[in-house]
């Protein structure tokens, strides 16, 4: 791809994410393109419709996901990561609400997706369990699990998001032995 087409299409899918946070997956085609300061001949030149665009600005957020993840690996205080990371799981869940059924993604591309989130938050609880930082016995089933509720129950409000999280990883009676 040459430069110039290369700027476009990460504009487009940039713009694309901002607007689909905002309107969700109906957002305008038009709009994004208008927003992007490009034509939407630009637009669908570089998407074809807009599934393909939905699919790339979902690609992109799973991408920034697994690279903090790959991110925090380094951090001090495993806990610390694993509950930072957790935040950008469910950010990006809350923002792209609805996307994935409005893709309607192939077994294939949804499970590699799947796939890696998995992937990249395991090696952060491993880390934090081995700090014990983090219940033992817990998987990274359970705690994905645990993040699609808050991020279904919070629909749109990160700050409520933030909140239910906060309250999971202080447990509600803290004081409580298991």
């Amino acid at each position: 791809m040459r430069a110039d087409a290369l700027r476009n299409y990460e504009r487009l899918v940039a713009v694309a994410a901002e607007v689909v946070a905002e309107q969700g997956a109906d957002a305008s085609m038009e709009e994004i393109a208008r927003r992007a300061g490009v034509g939407s001949a630009t637009l669908h030149r570089h998407f074809g419709g807009r599934t393909a665009m939905l699919e790339a600005v979902f690609e992109t957020s799973i991408d920034a996901v697994c690279k903090r993840a790959a991110d925090l690996l380094g951090h001090s205080d495993p806990g610390e990561a694993l509950r930072v990371w957790l935040q950008a799981v469910i950010a990006h869940a809350v923002k792209n609400r609805g996307l994935g059924a409005a893709l309607l993604l192939s077994a294939e591309r949804g499970s590699e997706f799947h796939a890696r989130i998995t992937r990249a938050g395991r090696q952060l609880l491993k880390r934090a369990q081995q700090h014990r930082a983090a219940d033992a016995g817990a998987t990274i089933a359970d705690v994905l699990g645990l993040v699609n509720a808050i991020s279904l129950t919070a629909e749109r409000d990160a700050a409520q998001a933030d909140r239910l999280l906060a309250l999971a990883i202080r447990g509600v009676s803290p004081a409580a032995v298991s």
